[in-house]
């Protein structure tokens, strides 16, 4: 009865058009959209945060949060960009991602710290401090919150009052952000081990060596699993046979893959430090297509409808065509992108790294 309560919260944890709540829009990770964003954009209002913005936006309730370099969770109307309120963190926040649930925004500082912040005024609620370094993103499961550290401990805390569940630990940091579905809980690993983790009690179910060190999070997709490493390669994992089922590597340019992919209609989007965003398919990992950029792509794509959207080092937010990977459209900001695009509500936001909050719509 507690896992199929669990299963149901996780279900209801995924986001409508109107709400991007977490780092790559769900638990799963997807990095899709609920609804297609109009097929011209402009700049609709940018925000000065003041520092690098490496973290990824979350939208919820006509609200944008995102955590800054300085160390600042920020609030923000979706609307016109207008100041809501801030929150000062203990240290910077680099590119952990604020999770939004049950009235509280979630983020975690370099220091080691998760912070849970109320929303209607950026009050503290609750902290919980991790050994070291966070740079994972939370995940509200239900009435559980999910994080990594360097510490080497995926830890799981009551969403409401921070209070430790359980702590899991493997090899090396968790990095990664941890994709959730079917009651467990997914970490490729720094330590270059693929585990999942079930979440009502904190047991491993299962692990295989990936073969390589991991700063991607693993996507889940129609009971698979994808995630690309710092040995030049992506990943497809057969969740129900847990083994490896294909990897894809560039026949000529060896380069690490950082960004975490979106998954959609059979197939996987990434980018990759070879300064290209790869488009592979989901079951054989076959190359469909690639694009280049001036400059490496940690960015993690976003796919609404029939586009990708992706951020560069080399200044530029990217619309990508799905199906050919034709470039579409692209955007200037002068500063490289690292952060990741949150679309909700038929508007895109993502920051840079000189420190400019974009939003982009109609």
């Amino acid at each position: 009865m507690r896992l199929l309560t669990l299963l149901l919260a996780t279900a209801l944890t995924t986001a409508g058009p109107d709400q991007w709540p977490q780092f790559r829009g769900n638990p799963q990770l997807t990095g899709v959209a609920a609804a297609p964003l109009p097929a011209t954009l402009k700049v609709l209002w940018t925000y000065e945060a003041g520092d690098v913005i490496e973290s990824s936006a979350a939208i919820a309730g006509g609200s944008v949060y995102v955590g800054v370099g300085s160390g600042e969770l920020i609030a923000l109307n979706l609307a016109d960009g207008k100041l809501r309120w801030k929150y000062k963190t203990k240290e910077m926040i680099g590119e952990s991602s604020p999770a939004v649930g049950a009235g509280l925004v979630y983020v975690a500082d370099l220091s080691g710290v998760l912070h849970a912040v109320n929303v209607a005024d950026g009050k503290l609620k609750w902290t919980f401090a991790t050994g070291t370094e966070v740079k994972s993103s939370p995940v509200v499961v239900g009435d559980k919150v999910l994080i990594g550290s360097y510490d080497e401990h995926l830890y799981c805390l009551g969403a409401a009052d921070g209070k430790l569940q359980w702590k899991f630990r493997i090899n090396g940091p968790v990095h990664c952000t941890p994709g959730v579905g079917d009651g467990l809980a997914y970490i490729s690993g720094c330590d270059e081990v693929f585990r999942a983790v079930r979440i009502a009690d904190g047991k491993e179910v299962f692990q295989f060596s990936s073969g390589g060190y991991t700063g991607a999070s693993p996507v889940l997709a129609d009971g698979w699993a994808y995630f690309g490493t710092f040995n030049n390669e992506v990943l497809g994992v057969d969740l129900k046979a847990r083994k490896i089922a294909w990897r894809y590597e560039h026949p000529e340019r060896k380069f690490p893959f950082y960004s975490t992919a979106a998954v959609t209609a059979g197939k996987v989007v990434v980018g990759g430090r070879d300064k290209m965003v790869h488009c592979l398919n989901a079951r054989t990992g076959k190359a469909l297509w690639t694009f280049a950029t001036r400059a490496r792509v940690d960015s993690s794509p976003a796919i609404a409808g029939d586009r990708v959207y992706v951020g560069s080092n080399d200044g530029r937010l990217y619309v990508l065509d799905l199906k050919k990977g034709a470039k579409l459209w692209e955007f200037n900001a002068g500063a490289g992108i690292s952060a990741s695009p949150a679309i909700a509500d038929n508007k895109l936001v993502i920051g840079s790294q000189d420190g400019k909050v974009y939003c982009f719509g109609q």
